[in-house]
């Protein structure tokens, strides 16, 4: 993988689309991890649609519990698949 995304606030939402869309127009391949009150932007439907062109998608399911909403549009991981995703890519981006 290209590039990793370690998002891990809320606040970071604007930098991590267009991120996002950047990584998707050039082809790289990327993946993102979602944890502490950042998993509120894996609930963003621009967010989701945008991790379509992601190799990899994880949001810690504790974090989950405790900062989102509801069902998890992104599938529910652990602090193991993001020190893998992390493992495998180039380089990381942490939000």
């Amino acid at each position: 993988m290209d590039v990793m995304i370690l998002v891990s606030t809320r606040d970071s939402g604007p930098l991590v689309k267009g991120l996002m869309a950047a990584l998707g127009r050039t082809g790289a391949s990327w993946g993102c991890f979602f944890t502490n009150d950042g998993v509120a932007l894996a609930g963003d439907s621009e967010v989701v649609a945008l991790l379509g062109a992601s190799q990899w998608a994880n949001v810690c399911e504790h974090s989950w519990d405790k900062f989102g909403d509801g069902p998890c549009p992104v599938e529910l991981g652990s602090q193991t698949q993001n020190s893998m995703m992390m493992g495998d890519a180039a380089r990381v981006v942490s939000l």
